[in-house]
């Protein structure tokens, strides 16, 4: 009897990736197929076994493994316990197909904080309302990939330009606190390439962009609680995509529930 797979994918709201897919297989066995994405893959149990460019590989759970686009491969389980793995399906300009050739000779990459950033990728693409972290962590791991590939980004700016590059990007942040900004469009703004944006504002503030942007939504939900708001209005006016999303936040930054914080608040206390 064929087990029934357990399987989740989805296509997140980030631009870059085509698909997410998570899953355990005890049995299958791929055929030979191929995709028209960079399939970028991390293996949690077991292992994969595969060819690629006619040469047998395996995918292991403490490497990454990096397939191109359009290049044939198949995939089958080593043990009968089967594997569990998280996939991203990269755009394929993401990388550039000139870097095809390069991954065929090695698309297995022992790279300790690589594997650790994409495990934080698949974390946060798991949720909602975090697609500003996702592109910052999305451009570090590319940024990685293509170290790995030969290519390098172009050097950051210089210390001073750094330092207003950081505080353009905070004032843009600031003016779009409700209705969010992708990396992407900052980059676009700041003529920027999105990695230099992401360290540039790290390296100048000690907070990661997303950071900033949740810590102001958080701080302007403090003050509409304050006032009375029940917390679904305030998920809706700070810029949060649902209550669940305020909620999650808000107590990562202030350490309790928004339920929680309003039934605190207190009156003034009355002057005789």
């Amino acid at each position: 009897m064929v087990a029934r797979p357990d399987l989740t994918a989805w296509r997140p709201a980030v631009a870059g990736v085509a698909e997410v897919l998570h899953a355990h297989f005890t049995d299958h066995v791929y055929p030979m197929h191929a995709h028209g994405t960079w399939t970028l893959l991390i293996v949690d149990d077991g292992m994969v076994r595969y060819d690629l460019d006619r040469h047998e590989h395996g995918a292991l759970s403490d490497l990454v493994t990096l397939l191109p686009p359009h290049v044939p491969h198949n995939g089958c389980p080593v043990t009968p316990r089967g594997f569990r793995k998280r996939v991203l399906y990269l755009d394929a300009d993401v990388l550039g197909e000139e870097h095809i050739g390069r991954a065929v000779d090695g698309p297995a990459l022992d790279d300790p904080l690589l594997r650790r950033r994409i495990h934080q990728l698949h974390t946060v693409l798991a949720e909602r309302g975090e697609d500003l972290e996702a592109e910052s962590r999305l451009s570090l791991i590319c940024e990685r990939l293509l170290g790995h590939l030969g290519r390098r980004v172009p050097p950051p700016p210089s210390r001073p330009d750094r330092s207003g590059l950081a505080r353009r990007l905070r004032d843009l942040l600031d003016e779009r606190v409700l209705e969010g900004l992708t990396l992407q469009e900052a980059a676009g703004l700041l003529h920027a390439h999105p990695t230099h944006l992401v360290r540039a504002f790290s390296r100048e503030f000690g907070i990661a962009p997303h950071q900033y942007l949740t810590a102001c939504r958080v701080d302007r939900a403090r003050r509409l609680l304050l006032e009375g708001q029940p917390a679904h209005a305030v998920a809706a006016g700070t810029g949060f995509c649902d209550q669940s999303h305020l909620a999650r936040n808000f107590k990562r930054i202030v350490g309790a529930g928004p339920g929680w914080y309003a039934r605190a608040v207190r009156e003034p206390a009355s002057r005789s």
